[in-house]
């Protein structure tokens, strides 16, 4: 009888509240802590809003679409095994290193800016002896088990929550007077929201930023990922989804309500995140360090996440054989140690090219990684529209399919159009077009690679475990 180390089965110890916060956990990061600031500086307040209830409908789209997917074939790796089946091998190997590179860079960055946080409280320590704690504690909590990373990001994730919720309930408070403001102004209501008018700069800022609001709202797609490695996937994937999006929904949109009430479009995404400047106006104690705090641990929990994700990504592309069989090993704790190991060594490279080529290799990089979360959404509409239409085909009933995505085609024709929307609107912005001459070239290389390195692959003798 084979053992699961020989066999490579991945283990599904994963709960419901595990996988509900390792999507918040994925989604509450950078992207909402400090992009919401160039956002209302770009577009306004109320096209913030706009922008965000626009993010958050392509998100609520795609999710239905993963979901199908995910409860009809709860696979590790999700996303990029249903593109290879449905839309191509070709385009499932490219998704699955477009995926894989995200996560990698966020890794790198990750590490730099925990340790800039850790120096607010220690400044004598060097930031690189703080990125190699985190390394170590970020790795440990992955290779120990599937559970104990679960458990881990779990607790990372209900800080921030718990956050976000006190500053919706404070900060709301004192858009309405209920709390006073730190320099006795009166409360502003609604009137930063409408000083500028609705939008200020026209309609083409909202279009030029929907890849940093979608940017923003990547994580939620880590259900997919974590699906073949949860315990009663049919059951639990569906009461996910549907939660995760209405927490996001509120959160996104009542924390950026408060920010733009708050904050004057012109002090918006200079230099300090939105978050600060409103803990500065309302006068909460000790705020800087509580926020310190809670930026380090939506830091750690965005490593903690992305070395998973990353890791199961290689580990998925050599259970499908487009790399050497080594990838998809795994330990006598169902973890795949190797698929692991170098996707952290990914990461400390994307971290010295942070420190030595910030302007050029890691922008190159973290280009690649935003343009890269819309194109894999991209294959989750795409995925989800052949394979409903091939489920119909073979003369299969709808409720065959445990979990169905209401509104076939219309929600993954119309996520679909969004995304690609999305992508388009990079060319608007120059500061963001080096995305497209970034990302656009990767494609291509990895398709080029795919088709280069699967004889290889499909040649090469099954790795026996010792």
């Amino acid at each position: 009888m084979q053992t699961q180390q020989e066999n490579g089965q991945l283990k599904r110890t994963m709960k419901t509240r595990h996988l509900i916060m390792l999507s918040l956990g994925g989604v509450i990061g950078t992207g909402l802590f400090f992009n919401t600031g160039y956002i209302i500086s770009t577009t306004g307040a109320a096209g913030t809003l706009l922008a965000y209830l626009i993010g958050a409908l392509v998100v609520w789209l795609v999710m239905q679409c993963l979901g199908e997917l995910s409860v009809a074939m709860p696979e590790t790796g999700a996303f990029h095994v249903y593109a290879a089946r449905y839309l191509g091998p070709a385009t499932g190997y490219t998704v699955a290193w477009l995926y894989w590179l995200t996560w990698t860079v966020a890794l790198g960055s990750s590490f730099t800016a925990a340790g800039f946080c850790m120096q607010y409280w220690f400044p004598q320590v060097p930031v690189w002896a703080w990125c190699v704690v985190f390394c170590v504690v970020i790795f440990g909590l992955n290779v120990i088990s599937t559970r104990f990373f679960a458990e881990g990001e779990f607790w990372f994730s209900l800080v921030k929550v718990i956050t976000i919720i006190a500053f919706i309930i404070l900060g709301g408070a004192a858009v309405f007077g209920f709390i006073p403001m730190q320099d006795g102004s009166p409360a502003p209501g609604l009137s930063n929201i409408t000083a500028e008018g609705w939008f200020p700069h026209g309609g083409l800022p909202i279009l030029m930023t929907m890849v940093a609001v979608n940017f923003a709202f990547s994580g939620t797609e880590l259900i997919g990922i974590a699906a073949g490695e949860t315990e009663n996937p049919h059951k639990v994937i569906p009461v996910a989804i549907r939660t995760t999006i209405a927490r996001l929904i509120i959160f996104f949109i009542g924390t950026v309500f408060v920010l733009a009430a708050l904050i004057p479009m012109q002090q918006a995404g200079v230099e300090k995140s939105p978050f600060v400047l409103v803990f500065e106006k309302v006068g909460i104690p000790y705020a800087a360090d509580i926020f310190n705090f809670v930026i380090l641990t939506a830091i750690l929990s965005a490593a903690n996440s992305g070395l998973y994700a990353s890791g199961r990504m290689l580990w998925s592309l050599s259970n499908e054989k487009t790399l050497p069989r080594c990838f998809a090993r795994v330990n006598k704790n169902g973890v795949p140690l190797t698929a692991l190991s170098v996707s952290m060594l990914g990461g400390v490279l994307a971290l010295f090219s942070s420190v030595v080529a910030p302007d050029t290799v890691f922008v190159a990089l973290s280009a690649i990684s935003g343009f890269a979360v819309v194109a894999v959404w991209i294959s989750i509409c795409a995925s989800h529209f052949v394979f409903r239409r091939r489920h119909l085909q073979s003369g299969l009933p709808l409720s065959a399919l445990q979990y169905r995505a209401p509104w076939y085609p219309l929600v993954p024709v119309l996520g679909f159009i969004l995304c690609v929307v999305a992508c388009v609107g990079l060319w608007f912005d120059p500061s963001q077009r080096i995305a497209l001459y970034c990302g656009i070239p990767f494609v291509a290389l990895c398709y080029g690679a795919y088709y280069l390195t699967r004889n290889m692959t499909s040649q090469e003798p099954e790795h026996v475990a010792e």
